[in-house]
């Protein structure tokens, strides 16, 4: 994979798809893709969320997308990093259309006051300790007004602002400003840390947390260069992203 591209270039629109990961992921594996390569569908069938959980979006609603990154300007100890610069730039999407109240959910949710408007998914391919390529679906709920059992806790850009809006439009604007944040990466990453972290949800607030059969209350103090979350209660306390579970709003 080179990487001359801008991010969005090329970009490829699906009428239907199982998942834009793993579509992303083949044209990878084949040889047929290149950094900046971004890969939109209308419909997922299979959409993959956090946790192996499922990313369900309802058809032609919402962004579902999934971007090729080359990683040859970021060292392996930096494979956190590009989390928090999608999650950046995700956030900085909806301050577009929505002025206060968004922000990053560790690792890397997007929470408008306490729902969730966009999640990210990041699968990596390696070739023995070689960091080969990076695929970056990222799920924005865009039109979806109905989630069904999880109303409380979804919200998307038209159940804030009450318009309606072209995703495929919102995508190819949302490209742009990933491609800004990326170059601010591999240039100065001790920004993207910053804005990441500024921007935390429910940064030095008490959290409700849940790792295996543990329930537990501690304040959310920090995230770490490599991702872990710092919590201090009695004592302080790390955890990997997916060792522990935020309990918002009963789940």
């Amino acid at each position: 994979m080179s990487s001359p591209h801008p991010i969005g270039q090329p970009f490829i629109e699906l009428l239907s798809v199982e998942s834009t990961n793993n579509y992303a992921m083949g044209l990878a594996r084949a040889g047929m893709a290149q950094h900046g390569t971004v890969v939109f569908s209308h419909e997922q069938t299979k959409g993959k969320g956090q946790r192996s959980k499922a990313w369900v979006s309802q058809k032609d609603m919402n962004i579902a997308m999934s971007l090729l990154v080359d990683p040859k300007k970021l060292n392996v100890s930096e494979l956190f990093l590009l989390s928090m610069m999608v999650a950046v730039g995700v956030r900085q999407f909806f301050l577009s259309y929505i002025e206060e109240g968004i922000k990053i959910k560790w690792p890397n949710d997007i929470y408008w006051r306490d729902r969730k408007a966009a999640g990210i998914l990041i699968e990596n391919v390696w070739q023995g300790s070689e960091w080969k390529f990076a695929v970056v679906g990222i799920g924005i709920n865009i039109n979806q007004t109905d989630f069904g059992m999880l109303n409380p806790k979804a919200v998307s850009l038209k159940g804030i602002t009450g318009k309606h809006f072209d995703p495929v439009l919102l995508a190819k604007e949302l490209c742009k400003i990933l491609d800004e944040k990326y170059q601010l990466l591999t240039s100065d990453p001790s920004q993207i840390i910053q804005q990441y972290k500024i921007h935390l949800y429910k940064l030095n607030e008490p959290v409700k947390l849940k790792k295996g059969n543990r329930v537990f209350e501690a304040t959310f103090t920090d995230v770490t260069p490599n991702g872990q979350m710092v919590v201090r209660h009695a004592i302080e306390e790390r955890f990997d992203v997916g060792e522990v579970e935020w309990l918002i709003n009963g789940g």
